[in-house]
């Protein structure tokens, strides 16, 4: 059965970007829904991180209108996407790799804190209170992703799997409404995927969360994506459901080289 979405989280319109004289992006239109899973795909050099870094404010497009929740962005920053419910992991794992699980977890929580840092490292007072609360929402998350065993564990001690799933953690304790996630199962092994892929699923459903992903397998891709736009050379050649996607000839032609 066809699963139902709500209305238009963020409506990319007409994206380009360029660095000098090269063309990351041209001309990209597409939007994302409440609740979807949308993935983005294509050949090395497409333009996918390009795209999710213009989303979250690192890259400003020079030309074409962002539209995230009904109203427009302009140069937007970072820490402003994530101030306003975005949150984001990387293609190369981005963690403090002398830290415990839990003490990065926590890092996500950051932009909810109200207290100042005095506060914080006193640990007195409403700082006291706040760090309590902060925290169980954080043990909500390392139970939900089933890494109670490595809570204490610096992160760099840590196989690559489970790296990539505290990098998770991290970005859903921040409790965000638009997940971004910059290949989540590179360099993973075929249990690691199954285990990403059904966490990912269970967060899409169990918290609502809105979701846009990179990802080079397409048999991931196919499986759990709602819709998919396909990038080459920094320009749109598809946009659909996963069937309609993988019968477009012009995304046969730039995964497998040939005309068909």
């Amino acid at each position: 059965m066809e699963r139902k979405f709500g209305e238009v989280v963020i409506d990319l319109q007409n994206i380009s970007l360029s660095f000098g004289g090269v063309k990351a992006l041209t001309n990209i239109s597409f939007d994302v829904r409440k609740h979807e899973i949308r993935a983005i795909i294509g050949p090395n050099g497409a333009g996918k991180s390009s795209m999710l870094n213009v989303i979250n404010g690192v890259y400003h497009p020079q030309e074409g209108r962002i539209v995230f929740n009904g109203q427009e962005r302009r140069e937007m920053e970072p820490y402003m996407a994530a101030s306003q419910g975005i949150s984001r992991t990387f293609q190369n794992i981005a963690l403090f790799k002398g830290m415990t699980v839990l003490d990065n977890i926590m890092t996500g929580r950051h932009m909810k804190m109200n207290c100042g840092l005095l506060s914080h490292m006193l640990h007195w007072g409403r700082a006291q209170k706040e760090e309590i609360e902060h925290r169980k929402k954080v043990e909500e998350v390392i139970d939900f992703l089933e890494i109670q065993s490595i809570r204490k564990t610096p992160v760099g001690r840590l196989p690559y799997g489970l790296q990539k799933r505290v990098e998770l953690a991290r970005a859903l304790a921040a409790e965000p409404e638009l997940l971004l996630l910059d290949e989540p199962m590179a360099g993973m092994n075929v249990e690691e995927k199954q285990d990403m892929c059904r966490f990912i699923l269970d967060v899409n459903d169990q918290f609502g969360t809105t979701i846009v992903l990179i990802e080079h397998d397409m048999g991931v891709v196919m499986d759990i994506s709602d819709r998919v736009v396909v990038l080459d050379y920094g320009k749109k050649i598809g946009d659909g459901t996963p069937d309609e996607v993988k019968s477009n000839p012009d995304v046969i032609a730039a995964y497998l080289g040939t005309s068909h």
